[in-house]
């Protein structure tokens, strides 16, 4: 045979091995399509006779507890119908909103949340746009413990601190001369005075990063207050040189600690009186709550604006969270005004030998705590703090009355009161602060629903507190 007719067998040879192998990666390749396949057919199937499932949850449970509006989000693997609010419980029992959005299901709680405690959120009868099968969803969030800011004054300086309801302090903040503070959800603002001024310090949560907030001119601050939303403060400013004419008396500014270089925003108040005697940033907003030196109640934006008259008051001592409810003092009494429709009813009176000090609607608006001082002719026996309910009046903290209570306020869930004390009130000498306070002062924490102490703390102006000890 030939060299030429060898080599074309031998070609042919190979091109038939190649053709086979061609063959079998092609046969190889088709099955494993084809399993591939059938794996994602049996997989739609399962998943169509399964339900949606979740793929994923969002929440923020330190948020939680600091605020309402808090949400828990659950996505899942598929578009979902509307679920009612019907279909979801929460446990432990707590307010909620529902929304639906494409795959996600978000739970919105409307007051803060319990510190330290496990919550269980269950939806039931999940269904896709379209129908099918449903699926039920059982999710869980723990919260983190609850802490807290106390200011505390001192001959070598004043210090603001965070604690926990353990007891366990840590400074974020020291100054020599510390008037006042407030926090919001990422930063502390400080009102201290430095060479007779009044400078107000914006810092981090963990006291890092100070810069001095712009102020209105030379003068005071006084009843500084944070908003719930937004990074927004507000204070009543008053000029130095008020006495010789012209200068700003008791005048409302807000400002953003988002921009501690802008200039603050003197708020505009209807009518002839700008000067302002008390106010509330109404919480789970930027609205404000102004009591004028005339007596006039407003309620309007943070601006001044589309301002609605409350009529006359004397007062304004609390506004509950989650509920537009404000405890107002009118010539004739106490009652509750409801901001969203302007409604009120009166709060019960006193018995002739108890002497109201503070009454605070609680979040939700189911009830009141009240501070009362009972007395003997002019001697005081006593002091209690009282949760007043539809069901009754109970104490759940008292002080003999060698003591004082000067503050009562209240965590942003409801589960605990804070009640600053002056012991042994008559030797306990006062500051010589803008706001004079008692030199010893503790701020004793309780449980509102078993009156139980928690912990006695060496300070004051509790961060839970809307306003400043006055």
């Amino acid at each position: 045979m030939s060299t030429d007719a060898v080599g074309r067998r031998q070609r042919t040879r190979g091109g038939l091995r190649r053709d086979r192998r061609r063959r079998s990666f092609a046969v190889a390749f088709a099955v494993v399509v084809g399993l591939l396949v059938l794996v994602g057919l049996v997989g739609a199937g399962i998943a169509a006779l399964q339900g949606p499932r979740v793929t994923g949850v969002q929440s923020d449970p330190a948020a939680a507890i600091s605020a309402s509006g808090s949400r828990f989000i659950v996505t899942t693997s598929r578009s979902l119908q509307e679920v009612d609010p019907s279909q979801v419980t929460v446990t432990p029992e707590t307010p909620f909103t529902v929304d639906t959005s494409g795959r996600s299901v978000g739970v919105r709680f409307t007051l803060p949340l319990y510190d330290d405690t496990e919550y269980t959120v269950r939806i039931e009868g999940l269904q896709a746009v379209g129908g099918g099968p449903t699926s039920d969803v059982v999710e869980t969030m723990r919260t983190p413990p609850l802490e807290m800011f106390l200011l505390r004054r001192s001959e070598g300086g004043d210090t603001v601190f965070r604690t926990d309801l353990a007891g366990e302090g840590v400074p974020v903040f020291e100054h020599p001369h510390i008037e006042d503070f407030r926090a919001t959800s990422s930063r502390l603002v400080i009102s201290v005075r430095e060479d007779d001024r009044t400078a107000l310090i914006v810092t981090d949560r963990d006291g890092g990063n100070p810069t001095q907030l712009a102020l209105p001119g030379v003068g005071r601050v006084a009843n500084l207050q944070s908003a719930d939303r937004g990074e927004l403060i507000g204070y009543t400013y008053t000029a130095d040189d008020v006495g010789l004419g012209g200068g700003a008396e008791s005048v409302l500014y807000t400002a953003s600690l988002k921009d501690p270089d802008a200039d603050p925003v003197a708020v505009s108040i209807a009518g002839d009186e700008q000067r302002v005697t008390d106010w509330r940033f109404v919480p789970d907003s930027e609205a404000l709550l102004v009591l004028t030196f005339d007596g006039r109640l407003l309620l309007s934006a943070s601006s001044g604006a589309d301002s609605v008259d409350l009529g006359t008051a004397m007062a304004i001592e609390g506004i509950a969270r989650g509920t537009p409810l404000a405890a107002v003092e009118r010539v004739d009494g106490l009652v509750l005004v409801d901001l969203g429709d302007g409604t009120e009813e009166p709060l019960p009176l006193a018995v002739a030998d108890v002497r109201p000090q503070l009454v605070l609607p609680l979040p939700g608006g189911e009830g009141t705590l009240r501070t009362v001082t009972r007395f003997d002719g002019l001697n005081p026996l006593g002091t209690s703090v009282e949760v007043v309910e539809p069901g009754g009046t109970r104490a759940v903290f008292e002080v003999p009355g060698t003591d004082a209570v000067l503050q009562t306020c209240v965590s942003p869930s409801g589960r605990y009161a804070a009640v600053l004390v002056a012991p042994d009130a008559v030797a306990n000498a006062y500051d010589l602060y803008d706001v004079p306070l008692p030199e010893r002062l503790e701020t004793h924490i309780v449980t509102l629903a078993e009156g139980e102490p928690v912990v006695a703390l060496t300070g004051f102006d509790s961060s839970w507190c809307q306003v400043p000890p006055q």
